[in-house]
């Protein structure tokens, strides 16, 4: 990034979801609660693991984690598109759009690396249930979590560096409503080619190295699963995988939507769809996929319910 300050264009202009005022109002009021509901949602999962002791398992530490990421994952994008839907002009400065995108992509891979650790961890769980304990130590955990965590900054670093010290001397509309990677390259007046291929290894590798890991801890988990004899056991086994199945469905689907395509000018509004959904609505939705079809968590969420209720009844009465 050593060349942002030579740049000519010092700030870039987002074209937005839509130029219509009315329609404009609606999505403003209806992404600002989908906002609200997110923070609520992940802040709230985070809290129910933290402070119920029988969820302090490796699932829940997991789901934990996915909490944080898809809160600051969210919030890279988020606050800036809302903000834009009640603005004439989406104005963002040059070093602002780097950082944006520099979190963005921090948070999209850990997201994607969490969501490995979360298959690996149902794979142990099901094929390994004796062992489970050992294997899933607390040592363990840890290393998966830092994992994401160290491993998240690599990619995001490497593009952000590319990306951002090219020339941009000419337009500075970016054609999205943030600063996403191929709609700020289509900018820049210096060589792509060598950014496009690093993008390109980065989402490849880390999507499909993700995508290989869920994929083989879930061929093992169906075979032990249909050993298993009674039905019973065997919905039981699956139930504790289909909440991550699920949402790992809906992120990667998504994802591969928005970069897995050629360049094609018919694609861009089919484009800003599958980014509104994975970085978004996938964030809304991972926390309410886990709080609705999880037994153990609406009972935690009852039980806590029940007792902020009795504290505030015992103040009430103290007072």
């Amino acid at each position: 990034m050593n060349n942002m300050n030579n740049t000519q264009v010092t700030t870039f202009e987002f074209s937005g979801l839509t130029q219509d005022p009315q329609l404009s109002i609606f999505l403003f009021l209806f992404f600002l609660l989908v906002y609200v509901i997110t923070v609520v949602g992940n802040v709230g999962l985070f809290i129910i693991v933290y402070k119920t002791s029988t969820l302090h398992t490796p699932m829940y530490y997991f789901i934990s984690h996915l909490s944080v990421v898809d809160l600051l994952y969210s919030s890279t994008v988020a606050p800036k598109m809302i903000a834009d839907l009640n603005s004439v002009r989406k104005v963002i400065s040059f070093t602002s759009c780097a950082l944006q995108f520099f979190f963005f992509a921090t948070f999209a891979s850990m997201e994607v690396l969490v969501l490995s650790n979360m298959a690996y961890d149902r794979y142990v769980a099901i094929c390994h249930p004796l062992r489970y304990v050992s294997i899933m130590s607390k040592r363990k955990c840890l290393s998966l979590g830092l994992f994401a965590l160290s491993f998240g900054f690599l990619p995001s670093s490497a593009q952000t560096s590319c990306i951002f010290s090219l020339q941009y001397c000419g337009s500075n509309l970016i054609d999205h409503f943030y600063c996403d990677i191929p709609s700020v390259l289509k900018l820049s007046c210096s060589k792509t080619f060598t950014c496009e291929m690093i993008t390109l290894f980065f989402i490849g590798s880390y999507s499909i190295g993700s995508l290989a890991t869920i994929l083989v801890s879930y061929i093992y988990i169906l075979v032990a699963i249909l050993q298993i004899n009674s039905t019973k056991g065997r919905q039981k086994a699956f139930s504790t995988c289909s909440s991550h199945i699920i949402c790992a469905s809906i992120f990667y689907v998504s994802v591969f939507l928005t970069y897995l395509h050629p360049p094609s000018d018919h694609l861009e509004k089919q484009d800003k769809v599958a980014s509104v959904f994975y970085s978004i609505m996938t964030p809304l939705l991972n926390p309410l996929i886990y709080s609705l079809r999880n037994r153990e968590v609406k009972t935690a969420i009852v039980n806590l319910f029940v007792r902020a209720m009795c504290s505030l009844k015992n103040k009430s009465i103290e007072s």
